[in-house]
């Protein structure tokens, strides 16, 4: 009697072990399904300047590219950020970078402009008091790989500038030196 018990507990243990398991794999699978592509990068100070920071770019189920940059070492007031055409920031000043990304061979101006845009224009952010400052942007143009040339960010690099994009100045906005750095890669 004592055998049955013990072999009747260890079958139950071993079957509820089993429904445990398929709970497991079928919330696993949940999450896999989920489509959610994230990655991060340090920006280097460039042109003599002490501009860091973190970028991180965030490739949504919906397909939206969400950019998120922490920036620190700024000079107080406005500046530019844009996608150069690539991720090369080997170069002191930063121009290894090449000119802002184009694909669709735009004129430079103001994202969702009717007159036109880069796809590497972001725009203008303010630094605070501190130097500080934190740049979001979203937009369903780009995308964190794929054959699509028009939206694959990998293979591009961010630039902050040290100035403003006048968002009219031709073929770059007039912003000034390139202050930090970082390639997009995976």
């Amino acid at each position: 009697m004592k055998k049955t018990l013990f072999t009747a507990a260890i079958l139950f243990s071993l079957t509820a072990c089993k429904e445990k398991k398929k709970e497991q794999d079928v919330s696993t699978t949940e999450v896999q399904t989920e489509k959610v592509t994230s990655i991060s990068f340090e920006m280097t100070p460039k042109s003599g300047s002490e501009v860091s920071g973190t970028v991180t770019f965030t490739e949504e189920k919906d397909g939206q590219v969400m950019m998120m940059a922490y920036l620190s070492g700024l000079t107080p007031g406005e500046h530019a950020i844009h996608l150069h055409e690539s991720a090369d920031c080997s170069s002191e000043d930063g121009k290894s970078t090449g000119g802002h990304w184009n694909p669709t061979f735009e004129p430079h101006g103001a994202w969702g402009s009717a007159e036109g845009f880069h796809r590497g224009d972001i725009g203008n952010f303010t630094a605070d008091e501190s130097g500080n400052a934190t740049v979001h942007f979203m937009t369903d143009l780009w995308s964190l790989g794929g054959d699509d040339e028009t939206t694959n960010i990998i293979g591009k690099a961010v630039i902050v500038h040290e100035g403003t994009d006048d968002l009219i100045s031709q073929p770059s906005g007039a912003a000034g030196a390139r202050v930090s750095c970082t390639g997009i890669i995976q």
